[in-house]
């Protein structure tokens, strides 16, 4: 594909208002680049024009554009999930970047995580998570793999205790989760609206399980 074509898309994008990190697309030779804040950078693979996937990963990318061909926003779509990422310039990624850079200095939770995550597993647990609670990446996602969440869920029993762990290098806070038949690390991303953006664990000895971008 043409440079100048690829430096159309080249900038950073700002998905869930750049809460939890951001998407940097950057322009390597002949080929786009994009890092997720905390992440190591991925190559782009085109497909046509507008749409990239990355090679390994159930991951595609396609660039929303401008009549000049200018990109506005991206649409990321993972594991049948779809997240939203307007464009945003230099100033406001920089502020947007030291917003998280002291969260994470801070080593404090976000107030209602450990809440929002009860409920979360909670809910698992019976079959009956309250999606309302989550954005809806995360609820298309936890919908399609609840019947092997809840399995998994079900087999470690009821909570007994969580206690936050800090908050990891995209923004989520980390908790440690001890159940009736034994523990798991869970991170959590929290909105400011309340709602549940994503979340992941890692079970004490089953291979992890991902519930969320």
């Amino acid at each position: 594909m043409e440079p100048s074509i690829l430096d159309r898309y080249v900038g950073v994008y700002a998905p869930h208002a750049g809460e939890f990190g951001l998407y940097t697309i950057t322009r390597a030779g002949e080929k786009l680049v994009t890092q997720v804040t905390g992440q190591p950078p991925l190559d782009l693979h085109p497909i046509s024009e507008t749409e990239f996937v990355i090679t390994g990963v159930d991951v595609q990318i396609t660039f929303l554009c401008e009549a000049d061909g200018r990109a506005t926003e991206l649409r990321l779509r993972q594991q049948g999930a779809e997240i939203m990422a307007p464009r945003i310039d230099d100033a406001a990624a920089e502020r947007l970047r030291s917003t998280l850079a002291a969260r994470i200095e801070s080593k404090a939770p976000i107030r209602g995580s450990e809440e929002a995550l009860r409920r979360l597993i909670e809910g698992i647990r019976t079959g009956a998570p309250n999606y309302d609670e989550m954005g809806p990446a995360l609820a298309q996602l936890t919908r399609k793999q609840l019947p092997r969440l809840q399995s998994v869920s079900t087999s470690l029993g009821a909570i007994q205790a969580i206690e936050f762990q800090g908050v990891g290098s995209q923004g989520w806070d980390v908790y440690d989760v001890q159940r009736e038949h034994g523990s798991s690390r869970w991170r959590i991303a929290l909105g400011s609206d309340g709602k549940i953006l994503g979340a992941a664990v890692v079970l004490t000895s089953p291979m992890p399980v991902n519930l969320g971008p």
